[in-house]
C-alpha cells in the first residue's frame, strides 16, 4: 500500500498517446490451483482489430490474493509476456481498474508507469465508488465518483448490456479513455482487445 501511494503520483492522467497503430489486450489466469500465474498479452492492429502477435507465459504466483493488490500478484508474469512481443502497442487496454482504485493505483496504473505505456482500464466490476443512473443505449456513461472526486467512468458499450468500468491508467485522460473504449469493443460488452486476451489466458 505504501508503494501504491509513492507511485501513484507518476500517474499520468492527461492525453500523452500519440499516433495508435497498435493496440494491446492483457488478461490473467491461474492454474494449478492458483499455484501458477498464466498471463496473455494480445496485440491487436487498430482500427482493424486484428490480431498481430501474443504472448502467454507462466509464472509461479509468489503473492497471494488480495484486494487492491492484484498488481502485486499479477504484474511479474504481465511484464515477461510484454518481454516476448516485438510488435509494441501504443496503448493497452487492461482487465482491471487504474486510478478508480482505492488508491488511486490500480494494476493498469500500475503496469502503465513501469511501462511507460498510455494504458486504460475496463473492469467488469466496480471495486469502489458510485455512479448515478446509467442510459440503456451504447456509448452511454456516467461518472464514477468516490470521496468528492471523479475517478473513472461507467460506461455501456451494448446497449441493454451490463457497463463496464473505465478509468485512466496512465497518459491516457478519461474522456479519451471512454472513445477508446467504444472503438475498440465494436459489437461485444468488452473491447476486443480483452476478449483476445482472455481467450489466450483462458486456452
Amino acid at each position: 500500500m505504501a508503494l501504491q501511494a509513492r507511485l501513484r503520483d507518476r500517474v499520468d492522467r492527461a492525453d500523452r498517446i500519440g499516433v495508435v497503430r497498435r493496440v494491446a489486450g492483457v488478461d490473467v489466469g491461474f492454474e494449478r490451483e492458483g499455484a501458477v500465474t498464466r498471463a496473455a498479452v494480445a496485440v491487436l492492429a487498430f482500427p482493424e482489430l486484428a490480431l498481430v502477435e501474443h504472448a502467454v507465459v507462466r509464472r509461479p504466483t509468489r503473492f497471494p490474493y488480495v484486494p487492491g493488490l492484484l498488481s502485486f500478484r499479477e504484474a511479474p508474469a504481465v511484464l515477461a509476456a510484454f518481454a516476448r512481443v516485438r510488435a509494441a502497442p501504443d496503448l493497452i487496454f487492461y482487465d482491471g481498474h487504474g486510478v478508480a482504485h482505492p488508491r488511486r493505483f490500480g494494476i493498469a496504473s500500475h503496469l502503465g508507469v513501469l511501462l511507460d505505456t498510455p494504458t486504460i482500464g475496463v473492469a467488469k466490476t466496480r471495486l469502489v465508488g458510485a455512479h448515478g443512473a446509467l442510459r440503456a443505449q451504447r456509448g452511454a456513461w456516467v461518472p464514477l465518483v468516490d470521496d468528492g472526486e471523479t475517478i473513472g467512468a461507467v460506461l455501456r458499450t451494448r446497449a441493454g448490456v451490463k457497463p463496464v468500468y473505465v478509468s485512466t491508467g496512465h497518459r491516457v485522460g478519461l474522456e479519451s479513455a471512454v472513445r477508446w473504449v467504444i472503438a475498440c469493443a465494436p459489437k461485444y460488452r468488452l473491447p476486443e482487445t480483452t476478449r483476445w486476451a482472455h481467450r489466450l489466458a483462458s486456452g
